[in-house]
């Protein structure tokens, strides 16, 4: 295995100069000449940093950790896309967990960032964590950015325009000739719920449609909740023509559940789910979805995170590089 020394020889330079441009050391004086000669020589020898070395030197690890309520969730796919593509540029390292264990001092927590086992986190909490939680991490101090958890007011969330994509869902039923059209959302007390659902109402009152009460739920993501949203709804004496659901995966789930009923959709009724996913593709009818720009969430989550590991004030940021966008499937259709 190449040393630095190996890798000095080579580019004919000193160790420290050859130290100072692999580890990207600010302030070092070299030529770019030589620099670009040192990085030639690595390439050459094949040299391998040895980053547990670095991270004594440095008190930093170059790791990084990405924690979710779920990582199987189809939907997320594409963030951890984006999330593993900026962590690579920036040359840090990424792990995967499991957001069960949030509050400051918790193991997750504790094991991961108070022993230096990673230089700081990306969080997305999951329906059950209260707001409280949220806010004693955030008022902690740790290096945590909150991925589309928290407002982007706060100085450490990146989060997604949740609530054009409730607009651009509903409008597209609006369009389509629907009236009574209702809602099946998130639980109460999430972030992404509140803003999918003034989308919902914002949109409907600048139609000029009444939102009926007893066609909006709060039940949450999951398919069984959609399922049993779907349910509920459809079981009113004047059930809507078309619903949005807050989440692909709900959708899916109500989707299952107009068939337990005998519904056809989108014969007797019309659903668009926000979110995309390969899943939506998949299901029967495909299913029109809003998709939202997760990849583009994951980078910005990492470039937020590395600015603050360096010292740079990080601030609220709305992914706006790119707008949600309509994927017009076979769930939907025109008022007959």
């Amino acid at each position: 295995m190449a040393t630095l020394s190996d890798v000095a020889l080579r580019a004919g330079v000193s160790i420290s100069a050859v130290s100072r441009v692999l580890t990207d050391a600010p302030g070092a004086r070299v030529s770019p000449q030589t620099r670009e000669r040192i990085k030639a020589a690595a390439a050459e020898l094949n040299y391998r940093p040895n980053f547990a070395g670095r991270a004594l030197r440095s008190s930093r690890t170059n790791v990084i950790a990405l924690v979710a309520p779920d990582l199987t969730n189809a939907f997320l796919t594409e963030l951890m896309l984006g999330v593993e593509e900026e962590a690579a540029r920036l040359d840090y390292m990424l792990l995967l967990g499991r957001s069960e264990d949030l509050q400051p001092g918790g193991e997750m927590i504790s094991r991961l960032l108070r022993e230096g086992r990673v230089d700081g986190m990306l969080v997305q909490v999951g329906d059950t964590t209260r707001p409280e939680q949220v806010q004693e991490l955030v008022r902690a101090d740790l290096p945590i950015i909150f991925v589309n958890s928290i407002d982007a007011g706060e100085r450490s969330g990146v989060v997604l325009q949740d609530e054009e994509g409730a607009m651009i869902a509903t409008q597209h039923l609006i369009d389509l000739g629907h009236t009574h059209v209702g809602f099946v959302g998130g639980l109460p007390h999430t972030y992404t719920a509140k803003r999918r659902l003034a989308g919902f109402r914002a949109t409907m009152r600048s139609a000029g449609l009444e939102v009926n009460r007893s066609w909006l739920t709060a039940r949450g993501y999951r398919p069984d909740q959609g399922r049993a949203a779907l349910n509920l709804i459809m079981s009113r004496s004047q059930p809507p023509t078309a619903l949005v659901v807050a989440n692909v995966n709900a959708a899916i789930g109500a989707l299952k559940e107009a068939r337990q009923l005998g519904l056809g959709v989108p014969e007797d009724l019309s659903i668009v789910s926000i979110h995309d996913a390969w899943t939506a593709e998949n299901t029967w009818p495909p299913l029109t979805a809003v998709k939202m720009p997760m990849r583009e969430l994951g980078r910005a989550a990492v470039a937020a995170l590395y600015n603050r590991l360096h010292d740079v004030p990080v601030a609220g940021h709305v992914v706006t590089d790119r707008a949600p966008v309509l994927m017009l499937r076979e769930s939907t259709r025109a008022l007959r």
